[in-house]
């Protein structure tokens, strides 16, 4: 199914085993109060009034359901006596968040031109922007509610995710989270992929000789703020994992998935380890530009200097022969060839000299 703005989406598991699809909204409580449930409801860009009525549904705090309702915020996992409210981001190319955007607007309105997905054509090729979308969830005793902004982050993968280790199912909410969050830190390496494909590219170009410092430095600049908005959004993860992991503790949740969660908690710590190997390795290729184009401008600067050296011989030959006194040669045509062969030994002997010590 391809969801739309304003849509809900919801599944009913009953001890492991997928019993309803998209059940009403108004029987979410019920579904939560009967032994053996499992309970996720998606919604889709919602409007206030839909927020207020689940949080009338399940009781939530209003303050907590306005941070749900707003499109930027802190990556966090918060606690409260009968749930636990999660927020985080995934991330994708702007072009990519685009066309699943595009995508799912059209499907869901049945739109068979497949033109309106395509990215835009103004977009960068070598550095595209990075995009975040934000991901905010209610986790229950029985059941997990998500929160979207946008279609860009798709849930079909995360229910494919749940199906592919359905057997899972059977420990309750601690399966649907995990699977949510593995989706999401997966997303997180694509990212880290994607930004250190781009920075190898430009360690490359750094002592081509053909390339431009200014194009160097702009995708330089574009890296470093991919950076930034990847770090804002990997770093606190390990603190919401960690929050998850001591909220299932306190809970006394069953502990088959530990394992599971205490490899995702390794893979967010890798994410972590690699977004901040990035930041130095880019700071390193902006300090390294800056050294090769002092040394560049100190080679040009000798290069300069030598040929002026040169030409100063002439200058001064001439100079001096153009007095207005007799010198050997005066008004004799070997004395202009005389000044002749020693401008240019004097210079050659200068350029040999030059050449040698590579300033030339």
């Amino acid at each position: 199914m391809t969801a739309k703005h304003g849509t809900i989406r919801s599944r009913l598991w009953r001890d492991g085993v997928l019993e309803e699809d998209n059940f009403p909204f108004e029987r979410i409580s019920d579904c939560l109060e009967q032994d053996g449930s499992l309970v996720w409801v998606d919604i889709l860009d919602p409007d206030g009034a839909r927020l207020q009525d689940l949080a009338q549904e399940l009781a939530l705090d209003p303050l907590v359901v306005e941070d749900a309702f707003a499109r930027e915020g802190r990556a966090k996992a918060t606690r409260y006596p009968t749930y636990t409210f999660l927020t985080t981001y995934a991330t994708m190319s702007e072009a990519e968040a685009e066309t699943r955007s595009t995508s799912a607007e059209a499907g869901a309105r049945e739109i068979d031109d497949q033109g309106s997905a395509a990215p835009s054509s103004g977009a960068e090729v070598d550095e595209p922007a990075l995009a975040t979308t934000r991901i905010s969830a209610f986790i229950l005793p029985r059941g997990m509610v998500t929160i979207r902004h946008s279609s860009a982050f798709d849930m079909n993968d995360v229910v494919r995710r749940w199906d592919e280790n359905s057997d899972l199912l059977k420990f309750g909410v601690g399966a649907l989270v995990y699977g949510l969050l593995d989706l999401i830190v997966d997303g997180h390496f694509d990212a880290i992929q994607a930004v250190d494909d781009r920075i190898e590219a430009l360690e490359d170009s750094l002592f081509d000789e053909r390339a431009l410092d200014g194009e160097v430095q702009r995708r330089t600049y574009r890296i470093r703020r991919n950076l930034v908005e990847l770090r804002r959004v990997v770093l606190p993860m390990r603190e919401v994992v960690n929050s998850v992991l001591r909220h299932r503790r306190d809970l006394n949740a069953p502990t088959d998935l530990d394992s599971w969660f205490d490899d995702l908690y390794d893979h967010v710590l890798r994410a972590t380890e690699q977004t901040e190997s990035l930041r130095d390795t880019v700071t390193t290729i902006f300090e390294t530009n800056l050294s090769l184009q002092d040394a560049r401008l100190n080679v040009v600067m000798k290069k300069l200097t030598s040929w002026a050296a040169i030409i100063a011989v002439p200058t001064a030959v001439t100079g001096y022969f153009g007095q207005n006194v007799p010198y050997p040669g005066f008004a004799q045509e070997w004395g202009f060839v005389l000044s002749c062969v020693v401008i240019a030994g004097i210079a050659a002997a200068l350029y040999v000299g030059f050449r040698r010590r590579g300033w030339l």
